[in-house]
């Protein structure tokens, strides 16, 4: 299923933890200070 999912994304992988952490760490940080109301969507270009 894995070789599957991956294939449908622009990166040609699945997402792991740290791609989601760095996001969640990144708008937590002095960084994204600027950012508000947004659908932020970390899925690697999934189904581009």
């Amino acid at each position: 299923m894995i070789p599957i999912l991956a294939a449908k994304t622009a990166l040609g992988r699945v997402g792991e933890p740290d791609d989601i952490g760095m996001v969640i760490a990144t708008l937590l940080s002095e960084e994204g200070r600027w950012i508000t109301a947004q659908n932020i969507e970390v899925a690697g270009g999934y189904n581009l």
